[in-house]
Formats: C-alpha cells, sequence, structure tokens
C-alpha cells in the first residue's frame, strides 16, 4: 500500500478520521494539520469508537516538511495553499465538511464518507 498523509487544518477530524481509517484498512499513514487544534473532537472519537477504532491517546499535530518527504500520497482536505507542495509527490484534494461543532449522526455521515474514500486509495 501507499504511504498517505492526510492533512486538514486542525487535525482534529477529518484526517485523523482518514488516518485511522487507512489504518485499519492495513494501510501506512500519517496525519497532520496546518494549524493544529488541543484535541481530537468528541465526536470524532466515538464515531471512531463505534467501528472499535480507539484513538483517544492521539492529539493533533502540526505538518512539517518531514512529513510531506514521508508520504507518496498527500490527500488534503481544505488546508488550501498552506501545505507545502513538494515535487513528485501526488496530491488529492478531498472537499469535506470539517466535523467542528457537529453532531454525532454528522460525523458518523462524514466517517462513511471517507471510508468510502479510504476504500478507493492505492
Amino acid at each position: 500500500m501507499t504511504r498517505v498523509l492526510f492533512v486538514c487544518v486542525e487535525n482534529a477530524g477529518r484526517s485523523q478520521l482518514a488516518q485511522a481509517l487507512y489504518e485499519a484498512r492495513g494501510g501506512d499513514a500519517r496525519s497532520a494539520g496546518t494549524e493544529p487544534a488541543d484535541e481530537l473532537h468528541e465526536a470524532v472519537l466515538e464515531a471512531l469508537e463505534e467501528v472499535d477504532i480507539d484513538v483517544a491517546g492521539l492529539r493533533p499535530k502540526p505538518l512539517t516538511e518531514a512529513d510531506v518527504e514521508w508520504a507518496e500520497l498527500v490527500v488534503t482536505m481544505g488546508c488550501g495553499d498552506r501545505c507545502p507542495v513538494l515535487p513528485g509527490k501526488r496530491y488529492v484534494e478531498w472537499s469535506l465538511p470539517d466535523p467542528a461543532g457537529l453532531c454525532l449522526e454528522e460525523v458518523r455521515e462524514l466517517r462513511s464518507d471517507i471510508e468510502r474514500r479510504v476504500a478507493g486509495l492505492p
């Protein structure tokens, strides 16, 4: 499988969901944020617990150039041009809602959307 870096703004929702779901499929992934939050969104933790994925010990991390260098594919989610672009890397933008302030049911829908997208990655 491809080494994938998932990037969003806060690294508290979308990118954490994507990393956890990709790793659950046996993939090698990292996630980071351009402006990391203090902690993961509670509804994201709950939505992943429902599918037996425990990320309670994880914290949002800042995006580093080393993360981008490590990755073969960089999936961005709403961070726009704040993500470093390195030659030779493949980039994909996923237009997904930020789960900040979403209820658990809405985060479940987001989780399902991300699961579908992750299943289509190499």
